[in-house]
């Protein structure tokens, strides 16, 4: 925003600006992206964006809306900038402690209650890597008379995920620290486990986007050589002796991966044998 430039900023107008400012710096859904981010100074939905267009902005808006395009700018991601991304038609907070929910990642969720229907209600069920919750909580909340535990490694990701379960009223599931399957103690048996490992593989972590690799935590993104090391591992474990094992799952373990990792996924299922 220049001298050059319109002495009064509407709506209107300041979002070509910022929709034409992020797409010169190659940032994806540029126009979205500047419509959450004034929504959010605004405190407007999109839908008033649109019906107000032509309103011209106050100073302080203008001040707010320019400090968080200096963010983005930066290729912070817009889910970080707003501390919040929808997941499964719910809202889940987020920040740089844990990986920002993908819409891929629904599609396990869909898996998961199909898989369960005929015991919907009652089951018990454990996510793996949990992360901000958003698998545990969304099927919580959507099998609200069954029990889920969830999972992480890391303490600073379950703060997250405890706090977005109190938030979405999911107080069917249970948190644990720890590494996989060893965060339940003591074992039991579950009707359904998923998981949404680290999927990247270590030479591919450099070619990421920016948002992604500067940003989001690398230890939930790299998953070795060939991106798949943590699911050999929880295959692994679940195939378990019995005596040893903590769970073994009904369902299907699926990743919020990139197209990258569809061959890798191939060759991991030609590799698996019958339990």
């Amino acid at each position: 925003m220049t001298a050059s430039q319109p002495q009064e900023w509407t709506i209107e107008t300041v979002l070509r600006w910022a929709t034409d400012d992020f797409r010169a710096r190659g940032v994806d859904s540029p126009r979205l992206d500047a419509e959450l981010l004034l929504g959010r100074v605004l405190s407007y939905s999109r839908i008033q964006l649109i019906t107000d267009a032509k309103r011209v902005l106050e100073a302080g808006e203008l001040a707010g809306f320019r400090d968080l395009v200096k963010r983005r700018r930066a290729r912070e991601p817009t889910a970080y900038i707003l501390g919040e991304r929808e997941f499964y038609g719910r809202k889940f907070r987020v920040d740089r402690r844990v990986l920002i929910p993908r819409p891929d990642t629904e599609t396990l969720v869909e898996v998961a209650l199909e898989r369960t229907r005929d015991r919907s209600m009652s089951m018990r069920a454990l996510d793996l890597c949990t992360g901000s919750g958003c698998v545990a909580i969304t099927l919580a909340r959507e099998r609200r008379t069954s029990l889920f535990m969830a999972t992480d490694v890391s303490r600073e990701a379950l703060v997250v995920a405890r706090d977005n379960a109190m938030r979405l009223g999911a107080y069917n599931v249970a948190f644990r620290q720890g590494d996989l399957f060893a965060a339940v103690s003591p074992p039991m048996r579950f009707d359904l486990v998923t998981a949404n490992p680290p999927y990247v593989a270590d030479a591919d972590m450099s070619g990421l986007q920016p948002e992604i690799r500067d940003y989001e935590p690398r230890g939930a993104l790299a998953g070795g050589v060939d991106g798949l090391s943590l699911v050999r591992l929880i295959i692994a474990q679940a195939r378990a002796p019995r005596e040893r094992r903590a769970s073994r799952a009904r369902g299907r373990v699926r990743r919020g991966a990139g197209g990258r990792c569809a061959p890798r996924r191939r060759r991991l299922r030609r590799d698996r044998r019958p339990p």
